[in-house]
């Protein structure tokens, strides 16, 4: 895969100097990661939280390392790439959660042996989607995009939380343009990058088809 283009370091949107409102993830996080991309974006797209990264990758050591949402060398590179192809050239990457959650530190504890770049993910706990949602908000709210794009049923259900409302079946919402009046712009859940191959066929998509429905979704929004 063609590398797409890594972002501006000084495009990254720090909204605090430190945050040490969850612990667990405090103990875990090498750096936080923060939201990179123009301020005026036309659209925003959120996945759930950093992963461990790798500090050996080259320029695409992942968010826990950069500082910078979606600059992994799997998910980052696909997601960027995905983007590139729909023809948004100027969109603004973040995470929902902005600190990895180490799957070797819980809520609750307060160190782990290893760095994280040696440990797996878990899910984020929902206090932490909660203490971390305030950050979301304001970027939302700052960029005033006109659509969010969340990758993945738990940066949809990060999102739909503002709302009041819960994700049932996932795959049911993939392309269906979402009306959140809470959160002030429409929602439009896309598969994880993570797991797009594996359900593309099931909707009945070839990776083109995909790209082409996503643009079509986000010109209509």
């Amino acid at each position: 895969m063609s590398d797409p283009d890594f972002p501006d370091p000084d495009a990254r949107n720090p909204l605090a100097g430190d945050c040490r409102r969850c612990p667990a993830l405090v103990a875990a996080r090498e750096r936080i990661c923060w939201g990179v991309g123009p301020l005026d974006a036309s659209i925003v797209v959120v996945g759930e939280a950093p992963a461990a990264g790798d500090p050996d990758a080259g320029r695409w050591q992942g968010g826990n390392w950069t500082g910078m949402a979606y600059t992994g060398r799997r998910s980052g590179r696909k997601v960027r790439k995905l983007f590139d192809e729909v023809g948004v050239g100027d969109a603004y990457f973040t995470n929902a959660v902005k600190c990895f959650p180490s799957a070797e530190i819980e809520p609750g504890e307060s160190q782990c042996e290893g760095s994280p770049a040696e440990t797996d993910n878990r899910e984020p706990a929902p206090a932490e989607r909660a203490n971390c949602r305030p950050y979301l908000r304001r970027e939302i709210e700052e960029i005033e995009p006109e659509c969010v794009v969340a990758t993945g049923k738990h940066a949809t259900q990060s999102l739909f939380a503002v709302e009041g409302r819960t994700v049932d079946r996932f795959l049911d919402l993939v392309l269906d343009l979402q009306n959140c009046p809470t959160l002030g712009t429409p929602v439009l859940p896309i598969l994880h990058p993570s797991y797009q191959e594996v359900w593309l066929s099931r909707l009945g998509y070839s990776y083109g088809e995909y790209v082409e429905e996503i643009r079509r979704v986000l010109d209509k929004g």
